[in-house]
């Protein structure tokens, strides 16, 4: 019995042997928390603008991309093969994305909402990527990049759409 319980945990702790070493545990924590944390970032300023996919989703898609990308480059696999499995993460967040698009009527006009949401989770997937493959600078920048449209781009559009109104108004009055 006793050899029983020792090959039982031999092959219990060959199960866990994934990560070798002090490097790869540090390696696959920071990346695994990045994501997490830029993915966090984004999906805190959907959650504040009332948006449906927040904070827990944009982190989830964030990890969930960096860990498809981090397992298959640990594992060692060729860049050919790593670069299928980008693919596959894309098409994949392009489904998650379809499912935060609505299509209505309102004001007797088409009406679509949840495109931004959608972009936001496919750049999100994108971040998850970068930090993933340990590019977490890139990440970082993007992330930054990302909140910039999400936060000025709509007080810019909104400043333009404000002018060509007063100018509208003020054609009217000639």
């Amino acid at each position: 019995m006793d050899a029983w319980w020792h090959q039982a945990w031999m092959t219990l702790l060959a199960e866990f042997a994934d990560i070798n070493d002090a490097k790869q545990l540090t390696q696959v924590t920071v990346r695994m928390l990045m994501a997490a944390l830029l993915g966090g970032i984004l999906g805190f300023e959907r959650e504040l603008k009332g948006k449906a996919a927040g904070v827990r989703t944009h982190m989830l898609v964030a990890m969930g991309a960096a860990l498809f990308v981090l397992v298959p480059r640990m594992a060692g696999v060729d860049d050919a093969a790593l670069s299928r499995v980008v693919q596959g993460v894309v098409a994949g967040i392009g489904f998650l994305g379809a499912g935060t698009i609505l299509k209505g009527h309102h004001q007797q006009l088409d009406h679509v909402k949840g495109l931004t949401t959608a972009a936001g989770m496919w750049m999100t997937a994108a971040i998850g990527v970068a930090a993933g493959m340990g590019r977490e600078a890139t990440a970082v920048i993007s992330t930054l990049l990302a909140l910039l449209v999400l936060g000025v781009m709509p007080w810019v559009v909104n400043r333009f759409e404000k002018d060509d109104g007063d100018e509208k108004q003020e054609g009217g009055k000639h």
